[in-house]
């Protein structure tokens, strides 16, 4: 394929829609279910193309953990417009946005999961992703609570993870929303708590 008649624009847009591509197929069946045959189908694009942006079904996972991260860092991404205590409050509570809590979303997450313990360059994706979440939300939390040593944040970030990942694998069983809200309720009592 000759690229240099695409638009930049087109470029990107086509290889996005392999990504998502690649991530339904991982979210619907599994490692098993990603083939470079597969995610040119699912993308509606010729497999020369796939090839063409991602060398391999690794560089493809790979590319996922990488975008599913920099979800992540944007759901502790400060508004500068907000003061602090609603910036962390508006962090706690994106995590339960409905549109989170699907099942194809998490099963996404949850297959990335598995990925990275099975494999040692995945899971040095996911725990760099991992750091940088909880250090952004101790960074909220820090700001928040300016009576607080980084410690402490770190902790409470820590704890709060815990149960923002609890709710995420129960919202798979059909969590209902009162449960959400308590959930948040209570990430809240911890980043706040004296």
């Amino acid at each position: 394929m000759d690229t240099s008649t695409v638009k930049p624009g087109e470029r990107v847009d086509r290889q996005a829609r392999i990504l998502e591509a690649a991530m339904d197929l991982l979210s619907r069946h599994g490692i098993s279910g990603v083939n470079m045959r597969a995610v040119a189908r699912e993308a509606g694009v010729a497999l020369g193309l796939v090839n063409y942006y991602y060398e391999d079904k690794t560089s493809l996972i790979r590319a996922a953990l990488k975008r599913v991260d920099e979800h992540d860092i944007a759901l502790v991404k400060p508004d500068p417009a907000s003061p602090p205590k609603e910036r962390l409050l508006e962090a706690l509570r994106r995590v339960a946005d409905p549109e989170l809590l699907t099942t194809p979303y998490l099963s996404l997450r949850l297959h990335l999961w598995a990925l990275a313990q099975a494999n040692e360059d995945f899971a040095a994706i996911n725990d760099a992703a991992f750091e940088r979440y909880v250090d952004g939300l101790a960074a909220l939390i820090g700001k928040a609570r300016l009576d607080l040593a980084p410690e402490e944040c770190r902790k409470r970030a820590d704890d709060i993870v815990v149960i923002q990942n609890g709710m995420w694998l129960t919202a798979l069983l059909g969590l209902d929303r009162a449960s959400t809200e308590r959930s948040i309720n209570r990430t809240e009592e911890i980043a706040f708590a004296p």
